[in-house]
């Protein structure tokens, strides 16, 4: 050996898990130039062979930082699949105006940006669910900034198209990475706008453009919210036709089915048979059988699944570990009433008749239509964020009606007019027997489903989602083995997703890592104070610059937009 190897940084005395579901092993890792280079540490100080594959001792390594990971473990940075994280970086410095981006709010909108990268994760892939910012014929654009102001909690804009998009946030300083989707909802808003019909011949041709040219720039794959207007005026057929571009650039149909509750398992033949057809590879988002008509589908659900596996079809699903879920409040509603837009929706409600219509469809139910309310009850909604009404955050839309003396319809109707639509909400709709046994899914991932909004009191699955399973499900239940849960975070995400030499640790790969004390780490997040970071996770890396240390953020913004 010619010299001692100098790294930026060395990650020293750690346990080495490294994303691939192998056993843990004790290992230093070094950091040169964004890479990663594995340290066998072994009992013959100074015996290193100098070899091309960077084996060194570690009494020999040297580096410009070290940070000591002795008791801890070392793992791949943390991939979340499911966030709607698009635009809050978007939303200009916070309040303090220190212009280094992130929502408005000082303190609170802090939190809001860093409450991901706290929790370990270095990766987050946006545009689920159908709704992306992007993309859209030139003529939509304008038309588009209300109805992405709803979704994403401020004035966050809409882009042509990836790179548009991809440029926007690059002016954004950002601690860790970024991938965005390609949202079938926004296709469809973009290029006939918020109508309920089917798409015509040249405005499908018009979509499938679209959406070939944001995949050519670096987008990750289709997603699409059947539950979600625009998106579930859409038949089979259309997204079939959309999930075959995907295809073409080898990239999956990631999909919110149109049913999670009592028709879920004709929801997922759906989604089978758009893959089929397609060619695409299959990617069922936070796969849930919510509600009671659903309670315990999951033992058919996921045999289902396994048995398409078994039969050689590329199908995988995510998940996160609560038994509650977030939303639009506008989405407890038919999806009749959003048919054109916003101003749509609030002249209809403000119509005592189209009222008591949409109260007769949630009890009566609607071909087709989820009804989250019908199966589950208003009992079950409890409001997240209502900026112009704080005092009915935390409450459930069932008891701001009684204490109101009004009907609980009338009174979601009147939040949302009086909110402009923006109200979001959180839906106590599962149970924990199922939440574990997709949990348990081999081919199950971990996504956040983080819906990021300034304000109010945001699901706490943004900043507890990745330690909750190491600390619940890990730990405590013994559900998951230790080396099984980080391959579910990391190395099986990267696959799924295209991220290319990321998700593990060995040589050459992305230095994207996370120190955590595995007696330690929990969520302390609660619906109460959902941006409590967790315990546990004391060193953030990415992209080889430390972003977290001893829990808090260093300042160093190294993240970037993805394209795959």
């Amino acid at each position: 050996m010619t010299g001692t190897p100098r790294f930026d940084l060395l990650v020293r005395g750690g346990l080495v898990v490294d994303g691939t579901g192998r056993p843990a092993r004790p290992a230093d890792v070094g950091v040169s130039g964004g890479r990663l280079t594995v340290l066998p540490r072994d009992s013959s100080p100074g015996s290193a062979s100098g070899s091309a594959s960077g084996s060194v001792s570690r009494s020999v390594a040297d580096a410009a930082e070290v940070l000591d990971a002795r008791g801890r473990v070392v793992s791949p940075g943390f991939v979340d699949v499911h966030t709607h994280s698009d635009g809050v970086a978007l939303l200009g410095p916070p309040g303090g105006g220190d212009g280094s981006g992130g929502v408005s709010g000082g303190d609170s909108g802090r939190e809001l940006v860093r409450a991901s990268v706290l929790q370990g994760v270095t990766t987050e892939i946006c545009g689920n669910c159908g709704s992306s910012l992007f993309p859209a014929l030139p003529e939509r654009l304008a038309a588009m900034r209300a109805e992405t102001r709803i979704t994403f909690g401020g004035d966050v804009g809409a882009y042509a198209d990836f790179a548009g998009f991809a440029a926007a946030h690059g002016r954004v300083p950002r601690a860790n990475n970024l991938a965005s989707l390609v949202g079938h909802g926004t296709l469809r808003a973009g290029v006939l706008g918020p109508v309920d019909r089917p798409a015509r011949p040249a405005e499908l041709r018009a979509m499938c453009a679209l959406l070939d040219a944001s995949l050519a720039q670096g987008a990750a794959g289709l997603s699409t919210g059947l539950i979600y207007t625009p998106g579930s005026y859409a038949g089979t057929a259309e997204v079939v036709a959309l999930a075959e571009v995907a295809a073409r650039h080898g990239k999956p149909y990631v999909t919110h089915l149109r049913d999670e509750m009592s028709r879920v398992e004709e929801a997922l033949e759906e989604a089978i048979e758009i893959s089929r057809r397609s060619g695409a590879a299959l990617h069922v988002s936070h796969h849930k059988t919510a509600g009671r008509y659903a309670w315990g589908r999951t033992e058919r659900t996921l045999p289902r699944l396994a048995e398409l596996r078994a039969g050689g079809m590329d199908v995988t699903c995510d998940v996160y570990p609560y038994t509650a879920g977030s939303t639009a409040l506008a989405a407890m509603l038919p999806p009749w009433a959003n048919d054109g837009g916003l101003r749509a929706l609030t002249a209809r409600l403000g119509d005592p008749a189209q009222r008591d219509r949409m109260r007769r469809a949630i009890a009566e139910g609607v071909p087709g239509w989820e009804n989250t309310v019908g199966n589950g009850g208003w009992d079950r909604i409890s409001v997240a964020c209502a900026p112009r009404h704080p005092r009915a955050e935390g409450a459930t839309i069932a008891d701001l009606a009684a204490a109101a003396g009004a009907d609980p319809l009338d009174v979601a109707a009147d939040l949302l007019v009086a909110e402009d639509g923006e109200v979001t909400i959180i839906s106590h709709s599962m149970i924990e027997d199922d939440v574990r046994r997709v949990l348990a899914a081999p081919y199950a991932m971990i996504g956040s489903d983080g819906v990021p909004k300034p304000g109010g009191r945001p699901h706490p699955r943004w900043a507890g989602t990745f330690p909750r399973v190491l600390g619940r499900y890990v730990r405590e239940l013994g559900l998951l083995g230790l080396e099984e849960a980080v391959h579910k975070m990391t190395g099986m995400a990267a696959a799924r997703f295209g991220l290319t030499g990321r998700g593990v640790i060995r040589d050459g790969a992305h230095a994207d890592l996370v120190v955590f004390d595995p007696a330690e780490v929990a969520d302390l997040a609660t619906f109460t104070e959902p941006l409590l970071p967790p315990a546990g996770v004391g060193a953030v890396v990415v992209g080889g610059a430390v972003v977290v240390r001893d829990g808090e953020e260093t300042g160093a913004r190294p993240g970037r937009v993805l394209a795959l």
